[in-house]
């Protein structure tokens, strides 16, 4: 028997307008061909902002001294949670090396990038905890050079929060710089700084398409979509908190789908009842996201059993996933398929997404099928290597010569053949493809 959906998302009139990547594409080029010049246009013209790019010192020690005392004690807890998590993360990155025959010895080496650049969104919301996320990261990481970037508020700058937050978690350099144009920065090395090998953080359409463009010349944390969350609720849950859970996730956007899969008919019809008078609560920005990502995105789904709710949960494969059921541990090893786990009523994705330590930028629109979300790893290259003796090359070189004879790649095959010459003179091997 097939789910049920007690609400469905309807999406029929919904379509982003302009060609966001023909746009995209357009500034991208005239920025690479325009060095700092042409980034420094297009702050003024979509930044509203004329005052200095690449911050100095003394205007982060500036920052500093406008953050209130209360905020800056959060931002340093929410900064020594995702450090200590980053740090274990990265105790499970070994070099190892393992004789694969004797005298042929291969291993793996975990080698950070060079650069990364961080975009920390500053728009709507000024994004604190994505400038602790991506940045802390890189520094765990080793990154040698980490720039943040931010856009700047019209006539004032980033604001000093985000500054704050990017220079203690250890941001080497900070661009007030928006959009595309921050985006093309880092990636280009502009302003004196070194070329970004990684792009990482969260943005806007524009700033999401300039890394999907860029990918490839450089690496990017993931390509993002709409953030979306899912929740899975039995009889046991409280439809309080999670109504409050629904509609703390569909502020972020109009576009931002939230999921409610339940076995219990009753708690998915209460929780219903319950959302519209919470989202009416809300401010009147956040109300009117909230408000279209309910009635267009939203979607309530009623199950069997858990493992039906399981296997629903798998095929969505959200970005967030919640579970408020009996017997959390079943939950744990049976899920397969999200960004980021929050088993109990005790944690919730705002945890994770500002001070609890593991990382909000996540894969959205399924993504979660193929990867996780931004961690140290993201930042590491899993390099390998390998040395042998001259008896330990021999099989090896037998076998590359004939493979690469009968792929019709003789230049691979007598790089095999001149080192059995040079290493067993007298003997003799059967080099050819043929049986």
């Amino acid at each position: 028997m097939p789910v049920e959906y007690l609400k469905k998302a309807d999406l029929n009139s919904k379509s982003d307008s302009g060609d966001v990547t023909e746009i995209v594409q357009e500034i991208l080029s005239d920025i690479e061909t325009g060095g700092d010049e042409a980034a420094l246009t297009y702050a003024k013209k979509f930044d509203k902002y004329d005052g200095n790019i690449k911050l100095t010192a003394q205007e982060i020690e500036q920052a500093g001294t406008l953050v209130p005392q209360k905020l800056k004690q959060d931002i340093r807890f929410a900064y020594a949670n995702v450090k200590k998590f980053a740090e274990a993360q990265k105790a499970t990155l070994k070099d190892i090396e393992c004789e694969i025959l004797p005298g042929l010895i291969a291993g793996q080496k975990s080698i950070p990038v060079r650069s990364a650049g961080c975009y920390i969104p500053g728009g709507r919301y000024s994004h604190i905890a994505s400038a602790i996320m991506t940045v802390t990261t890189a520094k765990v990481a080793g990154c040698q050079h980490i720039i943040a970037c931010s856009p700047p508020r019209p006539g004032i700058g980033i604001a000093p929060a985000i500054i704050y937050a990017a220079h203690i978690c250890g941001a080497d350099k900070i661009l007030a710089l928006g959009g595309v144009q921050g985006i093309a920065a880092m990636s280009f090395g502009l302003f004196g700084l070194p070329k970004a090998d990684i792009l990482v953080g969260p943005g806007n359409q524009f700033v999401a398409e300039a890394k999907r463009i860029l990918f490839g010349r450089v690496g990017i944390d993931m390509f993002a979509g709409p953030t979306d969350s899912l929740v899975l609720a039995d009889s046991t849950a409280d439809r309080h908190v999670v109504a409050a859970d629904l509609v703390g996730q569909a502020e972020h956007g109009y576009n931002s789908p939230v999921w409610l899969v339940t076995d219990n008919r009753e708690l998915a019809e209460s929780v219903m009842q319950l959302v519209p008078g919470l989202i009416a609560e809300l401010p009147q920005t956040n109300r009117k996201n909230a408000e279209a990502a309910w009635r267009d995105y939203a979607e309530v789904i009623l199950c069997k059993d858990r493992e039906e709710m399981a296997a629903t949960a798998d095929d969505y494969a959200p970005e967030h996933l919640t579970v408020q059921a009996d017997d959390l541990p079943w939950w744990l090893n049976r899920l397969q398929c999200y960004g980021s786990l929050f088993l109990g009523e005790e944690t919730t994705v705002a945890y994770g997404d500002k001070a609890s330590g593991t990382n909000h930028v996540l894969p959205t629109s399924g993504a979660a099928n193929y990867t996780g979300g931004l961690s140290v790893h993201k930042y590491m290259k899993i390099v390998t290597w390998q040395k042998s003796t001259r008896e330990g090359s021999k099989r090896v070189a037998e076998a590359t010569a004939r493979i690469s004879r009968l792929e019709g790649m003789e230049g691979h095959a007598r790089t095999a053949d001149i080192r059995l010459k040079k290493y067993f003179p007298n003997q003799e091997f059967d080099l050819s493809a043929d049986e």
